[in-house]
């Protein structure tokens, strides 16, 4: 069955890829160019508040400085600029001086209309084009301030032909991110031109299509993925702000997942400020994001003990992320990790268990690294991961690296009251090929935040010797020390902090370790148990506790 779904799956590829291939040909012709011009608009209805745009803006990468004198060789120079694809996108206009610049940058924008007005495959790629027509709307009331006429005119067609473009290849859109961002773009498009309302009913159609399809009854991403949470509740904010700037009705799907997303993610919030590391995430910080959620009079109250199936422990200044869920299906698993039973751990405001985190900004072959196993805070049999991706270079090609197979998660349970939180689950990833189910149970103390754990090996019908290995990712900058008798180790989070790990009975090691989560790869230290199962149930009990 799993065969023939491969080969459903590959024939799809083929059939995508052709089809995107004489797409990018056609859209190259004059015909096609010529199709996309449409009737001009007469005015803007309103101007919406470029400041709604600021958690998309990164400041640090899109910081330009511009002038007289370089304006004619403006888009020369930025060839040359590893940030290229965020110029293009046009956020930049936010950071720049509105008041005495804005002659300078309408001659920027005039270059690249001579340069760039008709289809290029990178610069009009998905989810540049729809950002930098949503930038182009938001500030527009500084590009149209000196009422150049032939500047004007220029202006308004080229947008025109870039929301049309986008409007056409909408449904095309596979990746949820550019998605959002193109259903987007043709809202704004339809509230401040009258003559295009018509693309304001199309998109929010299709605005409640991927709220249908991609969300679950909590208001999370079906891919699991913190990142994408937070992406998305961006620009349904965005939207909903658009409409009041409008003068429209905020339709009620749109209400109720943006309050479904905010208690998730105010569920997910600790005092670090910082994304977990799970299925594709990176360490996002949350804090300027949660300032302007609270600037435009959100609020974040709510909170569930479990999102997206990972278990929240919240304890004054401690946070406790405990993954009990099994992979998302198929056509949403392109960023996932393979960590079943993976956690991380923080105290005070310092992370002391990590996972790896996501290399896709790496390069591809850390982004790989980081979907295994073995780089999340886990348990691993005999060095393999719990997940196969497919690696057919045509379906990757597709429909990104997308799992294989898959495994079910069951007997998720928690029991609280006044002293502890005990959380477990367990999974049968490595059933079928060596013969074990994994149990992982941790304790969490109220009193002193120390926390007890538990991984299991499950001996079932069928099973042999298997070789195992526990890791715990540390936070870069900890420092580790292993004590004489070898059983446990020191971790020094900083002059005044340490914590102690051990376990007895049990080979505990400290090993090198990479670090992926702030988009760069970074050195940091492992803590592994090894073991082997002789065939039998194996318990291996865990400690993490402050040093006295």
């Amino acid at each position: 069955m799993t065969g023939l779904k491969s080969i459903y799956i590959y024939f799809l590829s083929i059939k995508k890829i052709t089809i995107k291939l004489i797409k990018e040909f056609f859209f190259s012709t004059s015909l096609y160019n010529k199709l996309l011009d449409s009737k001009i608009p007469s005015r803007f209805f309103f101007y919406p508040n470029p400041y709604l745009l600021s958690p998309l803006l990164n400041h640090k990468d899109l910081l330009i400085k511009i002038s007289h004198e370089d304006v004619r060789n403006f888009w020369i120079n930025i060839l040359k600029n590893k940030e290229k694809k965020s110029i293009h996108n046009f956020l930049w206009l936010n950071l720049v001086d509105r008041k005495n610049e804005s002659r300078i940058i309408q001659k920027i924008i005039e270059e690249w209309t001579l340069q760039y007005h008709k289809y290029k495959k990178d610069i009009w790629s998905d989810g540049l084009i729809s950002l930098r027509i949503i930038s182009w709307i938001s500030n527009a009331d500084v590009i149209l301030n000196n009422n150049q006429k032939n500047f004007n005119k220029t202006f308004y067609k080229s947008l025109v032909r870039q929301i049309n473009f986008v409007r056409k290849n909408l449904k095309n859109i596979s990746d949820e991110n550019k998605k959002i961002s193109s259903i987007s773009a043709i809202i704004l498009s339809g509230l401040v031109f009258r003559e295009y309302y018509s693309n304001y009913k199309l998109g929010l159609k299709e605005l409640k299509k991927l709220i249908e399809n991609f969300f679950d009854k909590n208001g999370f991403p079906k891919n699991r993925n913190f990142e994408n949470l937070v992406i998305f509740v961006q620009y349904f904010v965005l939207i909903k702000e658009w409409m009041k700037g409008g003068q429209e009705v905020v339709p009620d799907y749109l209400e109720d997942i943006i309050e479904k997303n905010l208690v998730c993610l105010n569920s997910l919030n600790s005092p670090l400020k910082k994304l977990p590391l799970f299925n594709g995430s990176t360490e996002k910080n949350l804090e300027d994001f949660l300032q302007y959620l609270n600037k435009l009079n959100y609020n974040l109250k709510k909170n569930l003990k479990s999102v997206g199936q990972v278990q929240i422990i919240k304890n004054k200044k401690s946070i406790l992320y405990f993954d009990s869920g099994e992979p998302p299906t198929y056509q949403f698993s392109k960023d996932y990790q393979s960590g079943p039973l993976s956690f991380e751990y923080s105290n005070d405001g310092d992370k002391i268990i990590t996972n790896c985190g996501y290399g896709k900004k790496i390069s591809k072959k850390i982004q790989l690294l980081s979907k295994f196993t073995s780089a999340q805070s886990t348990l691993c049999i005999n060095n393999t991961s719990v997940v196969k991706f497919k690696k057919n270079a045509l379906i990757n090609k597709a429909y990104g690296s997308t799992i294989n197979n898959s495994f079910k998660t069951f007997d998720v349970d928690r029991a609280e009251d006044k002293t502890n939180v005990i959380i477990s689950a367990t999974h049968n990833a490595y059933l079928d090929k060596f013969g074990y189910l994994h149990k992982r149970t941790i304790k969490f103390f109220k009193k002193n935040n120390d926390i007890i754990g538990n991984d299991r090996l499950i001996k079932k019908n069928g099973s042999s010797n298997v070789e195992f290995s526990i890791r715990f990712h540390l936070y870069p900058g900890i420092n580790t020390v292993k004590t004489i008798s070898g059983k446990s180790i020191l971790l020094q989070i900083n002059k005044n902090k340490s914590w102690m790990f051990s376990s007895e009975n049990q080979k505990i090691n400290i090993e090198k370790s990479l670090f992926l989560g702030r988009n760069k790869a970074l050195n940091n230290q492992c803590i592994v148990i090894y073991g082997n199962t002789e065939d039998e149930d194996v318990n291996v009990e865990w400690k993490l506790k402050k040093a006295s």
